[in-house]
């Protein structure tokens, strides 16, 4: 019986890989140099070259591994095609196939977003839970939703883009996706600090954000410390996220809620603001949906291919 399954998370500067046994416990990670000259054309091939490198170093039989999940920063249609990866060079790409012929591995592919919400379904914030949604504050706003244990990518591959939620049918600015008012735009790491500057240019109240670069962390550490000018830009951040939280619940009804990327680094006191407003306008039976933070972090998305992978092998 097969012992292990390999999980990759491919990015636009790295690769991560990891060799996971199928019980979830993570064997040995590494990464590799995402090559994206002459189309991306390499990126599958030092990939496949240094999973069966790692295997042979380990003494991890080939016939020992239940196949190899990947997740990558684009669409994926039902087959493990992706049409398009900007940020690989791709277009159009057999990543399952190529995958499969590089390393004689049967390979599933899924969006990077829903994979590391599948991975921290399996591994992290909604271990024992089969319906959540994962959100991710970071430079921009990613999401992931997993329903009865398998990932929603919806007809066009776009199934989880939470960021691009509109939470503000007023706003006059354009979002990086073309539309103006996204969910992305006010609770991202660059929207935060856009809220923060508005509100010092608004008020001439005393705070500490006047006196450095403001940033998102800067923020956060200001909020914690009382703050006046952090509150208000907490309150609209909490405000919008909350919203869209409740609407999300009113649609799929997750057990959990997860918040990951490099804002949640602002730990309790962001669930905190944010449940307030949750609580406030969710639908009755969704109230008590938990808010959480992501446990894994960084390793969500080899674990969630892992899964992927894992899950493939059962189907």
């Amino acid at each position: 019986m097969a012992k292990y399954c390999i999980g990759i998370d491919v990015g636009g500067t790295t690769v991560k890989c990891g060799i996971f046994t199928t019980e979830g416990e993570l064997v040995e990670k590494w990464s590799v140099n995402t090559r994206v000259s002459e189309g991306g054309s390499f990126i599958l091939p030092d990939t496949a070259e240094s999973v069966k490198a790692r295997l042979w170093d380990l003494k991890i039989d080939q016939a020992d591994v239940v196949g190899a999940g990947l997740g990558v920063p684009g669409p994926v249609d039902a087959d493990g095609v992706v049409p398009v990866a900007v940020n690989l060079h791709w277009g159009r790409k057999d990543v399952a196939g190529e995958f499969r012929e590089l390393t004689g591995l049967p390979s599933a592919v899924g969006n990077d977003a829903n994979v590391a919400a599948l991975g921290e379904m399996w591994r992290g914030g909604g271990e024992g839970s089969k319906n959540v949604v994962m959100v991710t504050l970071g430079t921009g706003v990613g999401g992931g939703i997993v329903i009865d244990g398998k990932m929603v990518s919806g007809s066009h591959g776009a199934g989880g883009e939470i960021g691009h939620i509109n939470v503000n049918p007023d706003e006059t600015v354009k979002c990086n996706c073309g539309n103006a008012g996204c969910l992305e735009q006010y609770t991202s790491a660059t929207g935060i600090v856009r809220l923060a500057n508005e509100e010092l240019a608004a008020s001439e109240d005393a705070s500490v954000l006047r006196n450095d670069e403001v940033s998102s962390k800067s923020v956060w550490d200001a909020y914690k410390a009382g703050d006046v000018v952090a509150a208000r830009v907490v309150e609209k951040f909490a405000a919008y996220l909350g919203r869209a939280l409740a609407a999300i619940a009113a649609t799929v009804d997750p057990e959990v809620f997860i918040i990951g990327g490099g804002v949640s680094n602002a730990g309790d006191p962001l669930i905190d603001a944010v449940s307030k407003v949750y609580r406030a306008y969710a639908f009755s039976s969704c109230k008590d949906i938990p808010i959480v933070l992501a446990k894994i972090g960084n390793d969500a998305g080899i674990y969630g291919a892992a899964k992927l992978a894992l899950d493939a092998a059962n189907a």
